[in-house]
């Protein structure tokens, strides 16, 4: 998707330009109280770390009522696990601001905006929209982005109101996506996300033609016409993706039945976007995986074997981030990458203690795993905290965290893989629960076989070995249970 540039002509728009007669531009909501907070609402780029450059660019943060949400968008099943509390609107302000960032937008400015009631036609109210139209032609912004689902409706009126390229947070996170993606797979699902989400958006590019058409309406016309033929080669893109997915699929099931062949247990991390996934993973392995203070660093998942303290030998993997909101389509195109997941022996789950926002992403993150079919409320789930970035906590701010964790019945391992402390505990963790999964056997192998013992050494975790009288080993080691 090519952004606006942040250098066009532009005319003064006239109300029937900013709201056509087919929409209902909403009541105004540019009250005094809103007014009053405006300056604490509007937030200063500068306080974020970090250079952006290109096109300019508004942020915007609809805020519900408090305590009141517009809509669970996943339409979850009952026994899902509950929506986390709202994020604080500054919060979600510095993170959207985050992601613009993420594909080197300039923000100029972001504010958050007071939503009561969300209009059908702009989301927004009048008054609102006159507003932020006010700061596109102040900073000369090409882009608006709107941290909010919007409708092909929505997102059309905006644009036309503001003379300015509109995204949502998921045409946003689409943006980022397809920047990260370095693989052919990747590159796949995001293709395949994208095209699920303009499929429904193609009326937007066609209303030029609408209007052309002649007679009573009973035809379609040449826009509509046109958009029939943009559906069916988007759906026939859509499939072709799907297939090329489905053989990822059968690739990744052969090379996990190998990996199966030699009893490696495989260990995934997940996590909030963002939550220092990829830094752990380098920890852990000594790999030189791409970790960077940006979200969705990672997109295709990364494997290395490693040697636990016990020599036990198992397979780590850095997967996707999650982030709050992440579209359902971005969950089922990335379906294959997150089978490593699903598929793992453990699950560590990777958090950002030192962020105001922890908890909140915590039950962001157990609700993707959910539709995965992980249940971290589980006692049995193979799931395990490991809190990181305890180097950023204050003294009397890591203490409480560590009570925290004694308090809770599978206790969590603070870490900071910045630093190196408390990996070497949460290796010896890792042991003891792949452990508990584990058999010991005893083997007897011949003096003579010793290629079959060299190859016990190199592929099992031999635990003990012994010489007998005839020069025979006998070893001791563990295997799954399964």
């Amino acid at each position: 998707m090519k952004l606006a540039s942040s250098k066009r002509t532009r005319r003064k728009l006239t109300d029937q330009d900013n709201f056509p007669d087919d929409v209902d531009p909403g009541a105004e909501d540019g009250d005094d109280a809103v007014a009053s907070t405006r300056k604490k609402r509007v937030y200063d780029p500068a306080n974020i770390e970090g250079r952006s450059f290109g096109t300019h660019a508004i942020v915007v943060v609809p805020q519900p009522p408090k305590g009141r949400r517009f809509a669970d968008p996943t339409n979850r099943v009952d026994d899902a696990p509950a929506l986390p509390p709202l994020h604080a609107p500054e919060d979600r302000l510095e993170e959207a601001v985050g992601l613009a960032r993420a594909i080197d937008l300039d923000v100029k400015q972001g504010l958050i905006v007071a939503l009561p009631d969300p209009k059908p036609g702009l989301l927004l109210g009048k008054g609102k929209v006159e507003e932020i139209k006010g700061l596109v032609e102040t900073h000369d912004a090409g882009l608006v982005i709107v941290d909010h689902p919007l409708s092909p409706v929505q997102q059309r009126n905006l644009e036309k109101a503001w003379g300015a390229k509109v995204l949502d947070r998921t045409g946003l996170i689409l943006e980022i996506f397809g920047r990260r993606a370095a693989t052919r797979e990747g590159r796949l699902q995001v293709e395949l996300a994208h095209l699920q989400y303009q499929r429904g958006r193609l009326v937007r590019s066609w209303t030029h033609l609408e209007r052309q058409r002649g007679g009573a309406g009973f035809l379609g016309g040449p826009g509509e016409r046109q958009l029939e033929l943009d559906k069916r080669m988007l759906q026939q893109r859509i499939e072709a993706i799907q297939k090329d997915l489905e053989k990822v699929v059968r690739t990744r099931e052969v090379n996990r039945a190998q990996r199966e062949r030699v009893p490696y247990p495989t260990v995934a991390l997940v996590g909030y976007t963002n939550a220092g996934k990829s830094t752990l993973f380098n920890a852990l392995t000594g790999a030189n995986v791409l970790a960077q203070d940006q979200v969705f660093a990672t997109l295709d998942p990364t494997l290395r074997e490693i040697r636990l303290p016990s020599k036990r030998r198992i397979i780590v993997s850095d997967t996707v981030g999650f982030i709050s909101d992440l579209p359902t389509t971005l969950v089922a195109a990335f379906r294959a990458t997150l089978e490593e997941v699903i598929e793992a022996d453990l699950v560590l789950h990777v958090r950002d203690i030192a962020h105001i926002e922890s908890d909140n992403q915590a039950a962001d993150v157990g609700r993707v795993l959910y539709d995965l079919g992980i249940d971290v409320r589980r006692d049995e789930a193979a799931v395990l905290e490991v809190w990181n970035k305890i180097d950023r906590l204050a003294d009397d701010g890591l203490d409480m965290r560590r009570r925290e964790a004694e308090r809770t019945v599978k206790a969590p391992q603070l870490v900071s893989a910045i630093t190196g402390a408390g990996i070497a505990g949460l290796l010896q963790r890792i042991d003891e629960l792949l452990g508990a999964a584990e058999d010991t056997i005893e083997v007897v192998v011949p003096a003579a076989a010793g290629a079959l013992l060299h190859w016990l050494h190199e592929n099992t975790a031999v635990q003990a070995r012994a010489t007998l009288d005839d020069g025979a080993q006998a070893i001791t080691l563990r295997i799954g249970k399964d």
